[in-house]
């Protein structure tokens, strides 16, 4: 649809620049117009989803110029030249110089909407064949970080811009989402990719062993330690260390972490030398450590030490939209490891595409790719599950049935629970944050549900 493609559009005249802009609008396109090539030019790069539309006779920067200069950002992006009749040739030459096309005036309002269109079709799927390859030089544990939301788009270009930065990241998503491919795009896209990426789940060792992976040990510093080790913050000095489940992380040893990312030094067991380290932290974790409910026993000064920028992963069930793109390129991915053609979809498949929670997220769906590909999915299909009146009976997008349907149940676990929060969260199961997040989407007052505030 017309209403998802962005126009910049480039004309020094302003009678001209506001005339096609509003010929545009009209037609659905979001335009930006610009009386300057220079200042539209501090608004493109190579996320830039639409197309550029200009004229050629202009000061200062003329219509080819512009082109040379895009097509260095990226040179799929579709530029569109607006000419007088005596530029056609040049306009000619430019489409062999790159242009997407060129319009002689005067031309027919249609004429350049089709034109846009089309060209903002060719973006979308450069764009999304783009993010596809992206993903399989990304892939870290079969957990792409792809997808098309808007969510996803912003995730991609914060990530962008802070990957190149030393400073410290906090990552907070339910598993399965994708947090240690989030850190390992961090190292990648970073001038610190020549180094180590060193992940430690903090969850999966017990203190006395956490202690001597993280900070190493001499020869002789306990029993057992028969030879000197070096710690994964050590090892990771010029790289990225990467905390996975950092909420699970010993106190003790939340004492020492702290002083390592203060001062950017490390003390072996064993000997009392200090030894100075490069590194950059990314933590994850799977609650909220904002909240002091779900931090527990974790150290409120470790918590702000690391969040100096938090990103939030969402889980699969907040951008639907996304499921079927993922899917493809599970079972494409799978199809080759197995040596298999890619079944045709059944409706079981696909109800179950649409409907499903993903608990597991990303992770559950790429083995259920996996299965479907083996044609180890349901051999008969299932009735699909009765919806609430609400949903069943309106109308609407299948986002807005599952927006009604989302609502309900978040208004009947509250009744169920009268009105207390940390057992609706808990019957729920997302995160607090979510929580309080889909109670303003929906427009639910938790008050109504309960005497007396329970938050």
């Amino acid at each position: 649809m017309t209403s998802h493609i962005p126009v910049i559009l480039i004309d020094d005249d302003r009678d001209l620049l506001k005339a096609t802009a509003q010929t545009l609008e009209l037609a659905g396109f979001a335009v930006r117009p610009f009386a300057s090539p220079l200042d539209a030019l501090q608004t493109i790069d190579r996320d830039f989803s639409g197309v550029v539309v200009s004229d050629i006779r202009m000061p200062r920067l003329d219509g080819l110029q512009l082109l040379a200069r895009i097509r260095a950002i990226d040179a799929d992006l579709p530029v569109i030249l607006v000419t007088g009749h005596g530029d056609i040739p040049m306009a000619v030459g430019a489409i062999r110089d790159g242009a997407y096309d060129f319009l002689a005036k005067p031309f027919a309002a249609d004429r350049l909407v089709q034109c846009v269109g089309r060209a903002g079709e060719k973006r979308s799927l450069v764009l999304d064949n783009r993010r596809l390859r992206e993903a399989q030089l990304t892939e870290e544990e079969g957990l792409p970080l792809i997808g098309q939301t808007p969510v996803m788009q912003r995730l991609r270009h914060t990530l962008r811009q802070i990957a190149d930065t030393d400073v410290d990241v906090l990552l907070t998503g339910e598993t399965g989402t994708g947090k240690e491919v989030v850190a390992s795009l961090l190292h990648r896209w970073s001038r610190r990719a020549k180094g180590h990426f060193v992940a430690l789940n903090c969850g999966a060792l017990p203190e006395q062993i956490m202690e001597s992976e993280l900070f190493g040990h001499e020869q002789g510093a306990f029993t057992g330690a028969q030879k000197r080790r070096v710690g994964r913050i050590e090892h990771s000095s010029g790289g990225t260390l990467f905390l996975d489940e950092i909420e699970s992380m010993p106190p003790g040893t939340q004492v020492q972490m702290l002083r390592v990312l203060e001062m950017r030094e490390v003390t072996p067991l064993g000997t009392n030398e200090v030894r100075p380290v490069d590194i950059r932290v990314v933590a994850a974790a799977k609650v909220d450590l904002g909240d002091p409910a779900e931090r527990r026993d974790f150290r409120e000064d470790l918590y702000y030490r690391l969040n100096v920028v938090s990103l939030f992963i969402p889980p699969l069930r907040e951008r639907r939209e996304d499921v079927p793109l993922l899917f493809r390129y599970f079972t494409q991915r799978a199809a080759t490891r197995f040596r298999r053609t890619v079944p045709d979809l059944t409706a079981a498949v696909t109800r179950h595409l649409s409907m499903h929670d993903w608990p597991g997220n990303v992770r559950e769906l790429s083995h259920f790719a996996e299965r479907f590909v083996l044609g180890l999915e349901p051999a008969q299909e299932e009735d699909p599950p009765a919806l609430p009146v609400s949903v069943a009976a309106e109308g609407g997008t299948l986002p807005d049935r599952l927006a009604r349907l989302e609502a309900d149940i978040i208004r009947q676990t509250l009744k169920d629970h009268g009105g207390d929060v940390r057992r609706s969260i808990e019957a729920l199961g997302i995160p607090r944050k979510t929580f309080y997040d889909k109670l303003q989407r929906h427009g639910i007052v938790r008050g109504t549900f309960a005497d007396r505030d329970e938050g």
